[in-house]
C-alpha cells in the first residue's frame, strides 16, 4: 500500500486540483506546483514549502508511478497518474475530487465534501457523496475510512488512508461552538460556511491561474 508523506500528499492534491479547476495552464511546472501547496485558501493546514521540498516529493512520486514527468517542453512540468496509478479500477471523476479534497483538506463530512467539490465534480446531494466515499473504502485496498464520529458533532468526518492510518489526534474537531447558541444557529452557520467555501473555492482557482501564469511569465515570489 502506497504511504505518502504530507509533503507528497499535498503535491500530488494540488496536481489533481490544478487539472480540473484551471486546465489550460496544466500539466504545472515545479514551480506553480510549489504556489498551489503554499496557498492560504482551501488548505489544511497551511503549509509553507520550499522548491526543495516541492521537487522532492514530485521525484519520489515519479518513481511510485504517481506523477509524470513531461520534459519535452521548455520548462519541465508534471501531471498526476492517481486515476491508474493507485491498482485496481481507475478512479472515477468524482472518486478524484473527493480523494483530492480529502488530501487538500483534512477529514471531512459528505456535506463539506460536496460543498467543496463544487468546481471538480456537482455531487446531486450529500447521500451521493456517501455513496461515493463507501465505494472508495470497499477497493480491495480502501482509499478512505470512516472515523468515530467526535462528541458534539451531527456528522462522522472520512479521511484518505494515502498516509497511512489517521491518527485520531490529526482528526480530532475544532472546539465546540459556545453553548449560548439558538436552536437556529445550526442551519445558519451551515449556510454561512457553505457561502465561505464557495468564496475559499473562488479565491482557490484565481491564486492557481494566478500562479501558472507567473510560472509562465518566469516570476517567483521574493
Amino acid at each position: 500500500m502506497i504511504k505518502l508523506s504530507a509533503v507528497e500528499a499535498r503535491v500530488v492534491g494540488v496536481l489533481m486540483e490544478k487539472e480540473i479547476t484551471t486546465p489550460e495552464y496544466y500539466p504545472l511546472s515545479a514551480n506553480a506546483t510549489l504556489n498551489g501547496c503554499n496557498q492560504k485558501s482551501s488548505r489544511e493546514p497551511v503549509m509553507s514549502l520550499s522548491e526543495a521540498d516541492v521537487r522532492g516529493a514530485l521525484f519520489e512520486l515519479d518513481q511510485l508511478g504517481l506523477v509524470r514527468t513531461l520534459e519535452d517542453t521548455r520548462v519541465t512540468k508534471f501531471e498526476h497518474r492517481m486515476r491508474e496509478g493507485l491498482g485496481g479500477a481507475p478512479l472515477r471523476r468524482d472518486e478524484v475530487a473527493v480523494v483530492c479534497l480529502l488530501l487538500l483538506r483534512g477529514p471531512q463530512t459528505p456535506a463539506e465534501l460536496r460543498a467543496r467539490a463544487e468546481r471538480q465534480y456537482s455531487f446531486d446531494d450529500n447521500a451521493a457523496v456517501q455513496t461515493t466515499l463507501e465505494r472508495l473504502a470497499a477497493r480491495e485496498e480502501p482509499l478512505v475510512a470512516l472515523l468515530p464520529r467526535q462528541p458534539g458533532a451531527r456528522e462522522a468526518r472520512w479521511a484518505h488512508l494515502l498516509s497511512g492510518p489517521v491518527e485520531a489526534a490529526t482528526a480530532s474537531l475544532p472546539a465546540a461552538a459556545p453553548a449560548f447558541a439558538t436552536h437556529a444557529a445550526p442551519a445558519f452557520g451551515t449556510a454561512i460556511q457553505d457561502r465561505v467555501t464557495q468564496l475559499e473555492s473562488q479565491v482557490a482557482e484565481l491564486e492557481g491561474r494566478l500562479a501558472a501564469l507567473e510560472a509562465q511569465l518566469g516570476i517567483s515570489e521574493g
